[in-house]
């Protein structure tokens, strides 16, 4: 490779070089992708040599037909959003991580890249592995949510997935982690908006996701819109040059965020775009975004000394080598054939395992007088402006995924009925959202609304009433539409729609039991209809398999296995919320008003990180620890007993959390060190053990290092970050 590079880059010119630095979109029409004119033109040139949003066999290979006509034929790299699936689209990722399942989330990521890369894609910009603790900020759909043990797990499976063995397969994707860094820690839950934490906190709760891709290999990094210690990522020298690459050994190459360089003068470091082009190569960034700063600034700035020709050389050696690994050298083709198109994208299998995964996503929160699984006799209300939807479940960025084929639940729900034994009555029963600027805003975006405009508001609901009415029990399919979440789609108050809050009283106050079943991108505030409505069933976005995969929880299909992975408020006070808080000097004491706490609400979330129910009750014994002491170096097993006290077969995610009682650096009350995802069959107990070693117990103090101190410490284990059995342990 080196020296194949070596004689090609001692050929280009200095034009050349910067058009390899160059990455430009493809635009998008009803007809399919289409390229400007401008565009073609610098591809031919060799001004431009990175295209994204561009796929589909017949429409890359006329760009790749482009760069074969340049002068020295260098490949075009086609990049995409593939983040929860190509055509067959997977649940939201937020969903996803809910299913505490590592190889099933690997397996996704293996077969979007397996789409992917049969439609002519080579790239995807995926994993975003941002801890997110504000579920304000809408970019949480992407996320594994808020705890860095469980994002790196996750983040490093899906490395692994796009990858596969080897970037050479014709059917791996070089995969992308992003948003590069601190992004999720956004102020206000504002998106774009300003980050600030102290180095410590960084390395402690926020960096842990990004390394482990790195040490997974992945193949380039994404830089975020943020800034670090007052400096934008794309032109932190320190973040992109000194911790990156020197400290974490990365070899791949840095691509921004869209105009990433070009936004560093609104944040005022840099006048126009000469300063801060010449800040970004500077600091590490090898590939611009559609900024065309590169193209427009490079040539002057060498020129004028500002950036060196070694800076360059550097960049475009990561870009090239990474189009040598991906084989692009040796057949620029091999991602094009359509034939691997027609046989590889929704395939049976992959459609199978979207369903498998949607119901493995799904968290069941709330189930009273065990009114779930439903019963397939009687009549079955299906009521809410979701119920019939299929726009809305794939999600926000479902890359190509078709919605149209998509399965609603009603579709899922009639399907089931027409085996006999029930039937389904259904009623729209309100809009997504009945307020006409926010519908505006939305619809502007591909909101994904619609209104019925057939009645009012009024008539909708007295419609799902009269429905209700004449049903054995009420299945209510409400929340956010996809574009309420995702990128651009911060929200200040995060409960369901006040329309859709209006039609769920009225269906509580026909004294029908009520199943709430959510589609949403973000943890939401539920405080009154869990005090109101039996059941609580959280969907996410699940994608093409929704409404299957919803049905199979409903009827007991798969019995619901999902834990959440952010935490839910009670309200949006409380926000930020989570659960490795830390204590302060005045912790919580209801009987002395001068302690932490609200007037209005208690401290304690709606339901906490780790939760999620079962149609099954699992039991945990004591824990049983191997010793009491620990020395540097050793292990300690801990063991515990969980038994399926229910009526049906059951999977549980068994949890282990430690607590460090004394520090030099205060510590938080619970860190999760590991969890194994379990199936006991109903009556039967199974004996889990944990090891922790002292590796799993060190922090990063003041000065950066990840110490080990000695000391008092709690071990917990359960079913959630809150109902846990506790043992007690010694480091000396």
């Amino acid at each position: 490779m080196n020296a194949f590079i070596n004689s090609l880059m001692s050929k280009m010119t200095l034009e050349e070089k910067i058009g390899q630095m160059n990455l430009l979109t493809s635009d998008m029409d009803v007809t399919g992708p289409t390229m400007r004119d401008t565009y073609k033109q610098d591809i031919l040139a060799g001004r431009c040599g990175n295209i994204f949003n561009a796929y589909t066999p017949k429409y890359t290979r006329m760009l790749q037909d482009m760069a074969m006509k340049t002068r020295l034929k260098i490949p075009l790299l086609f990049g995409y959003d593939v983040i929860h699936g190509h055509k067959t689209i997977f649940p939201i990722p937020l969903g996803e991580s809910c299913s505490w399942d590592l190889e099933a989330m690997k397996e996704s990521a293996r077969m979007a890249a397996e789409e992917a890369s049969a439609d002519g894609l080579h790239w995807t910009y995926s994993p975003m592995v941002d801890i997110v603790r504000d579920p304000r900020w809408g970019r949480v759909a992407e996320s594994a949510g808020e705890d860095p043990y469980l994002g790196s797990k996750i983040a490093a499976v899906k490395v692994q997935g796009y990858q596969d063995k080897s970037l050479s397969d014709s059917n791996s994707l070089l995969a992308c982690v992003k948003h590069f860094a601190l992004y999720g820690a956004a102020q206000a839950g504002r998106d774009y908006n300003t980050v600030d934490m102290s180095r410590r906190e960084m390395f402690e709760t926020y960096m842990p996701p990004y390394k482990a891709a790195i040490d997974a290999g992945v193949g380039s990094v994404m830089t975020s819109f943020n800034e670090i210690d007052g400096v934008p990522a794309t032109g932190n020298k320190w973040l992109l040059t000194d911790l990156l690459r020197k400290q974490w050994g990365f070899k791949g190459f840095v691509v921004t965020d869209y105009t990433s360089i070009n936004e560093m003068i609104n944040h005022g470091v840099g006048k126009d775009d000469y300063e801060v082009g010449a800040l970004a190569l500077n600091a590490g960034t090898d590939m611009d975004m559609q900024g065309s700063v590169y193209y427009g600034q490079l040539k002057k700035l060498v020129a004028d000394k500002k950036v060196s020709m070694a800076s360059i050389d550097a960049a475009v050696r990561r870009i090239l080598e990474a189009k040598y690994k991906l084989g692009l050298f040796t057949d620029p083709y091999k991602y094009i054939s359509e034939a691997r198109a027609s046989n590889n994208i929704m395939t049976a299998a992959k459609i199978k395992k979207a369903r498998d995964i949607g119901a493995r996503s799904i968290v069941l929160l709330k189930n009273d007088k065990q009114v779930l699984p439903l019963k397939r006799s009687g009549t079955i209300a299906l009521i809410g402006p979701l119920a019939d939807d299929k726009r809305n479940l794939i999600g926000n960025w479902s890359a190509a995924g078709d919605w149209s084929k998509a399965i609603s639940v009603r579709q899922a729900l009639e399907e089931a009925a027409s085996a006999g034994g029930f039937s389904v009555k259904y009623s729209k029963g309100s809009n997504l959202v009945e307020d006409t600027m926010l519908f505006r805003k939305l619809n502007n975006f591909g909101g994904g609304l619609t209104i019925d405009s057939t009645m009012n508001p009024q008539q909708l609901v007295e419609q799902a009433v009269q429905v209700a009415t004449t049903s054995d029990v009420v299945i209510a399919v409400l929340g956010e539409s996809q574009g309420m979440s995702g990128e651009a789609a911060s929200r200040s108050e995060i409960g369901i729609p006040a329309n859709q809050r209006v039609l769920l009283e009225a269906l509580v106050k026909t004294g029908k039991p009520v199943i709430l079943v959510l589609m949403n991108g973000r943890p939401l505030t539920l405080t009154w209809e869990d005090e109101h409505v039996a059941a609580i069933v959280e969907t996410w976005f699940l994608g093409t398999e929704a409404g299957h995969s919803i049905s199979d929880v409903l009827f007991g299909d798969y019995n619901p296995s999902g834990k959440l992975t952010m935490t839910f408020p009670r309200s949006v006070g409380q926000i930020p919320i989570y659960y490795a808080a830390k204590n302060t000097g005045r912790p919580l004491d209801p009987n002395n008003k001068y302690t932490s706490k609200y007037l209005d609400i208690p401290n304690t979330p709606l339901y906490p990180f780790g939760y999620g129910l079962s149609y099954s009750s699992f039991e945990y014994s004591d824990i049983k620890l191997d010793k009491k002491q620990l020395r540097a170096g050793e292990k300690l097993t801990v063991s515990v007993t969980v038994t399926n006290k229910g009526n049906y077969d059951g999977e549980e995610v068994v949890q282990l959390y430690t607590r460090d009682l004394v520090g030099s650096i205060t510590r938080p009350l619970k860190e999760l060190k590991g969890f194994k995802k379990i199936m006991i069959r109903k009556g039967e107990s199974a004996d889990i053990q944990f090891e922790l070693s002292t590796n799993d117990l060190r922090f990063y103090n003041n000065d950066l290092k990840k110490i080990l101190e000695p000391g008092a410490f709690k071990v917990f284990v359960g079913g959630n970050s809150r109902d846990l059995k506790e043992a007690d342990f010694e480091v000396r």
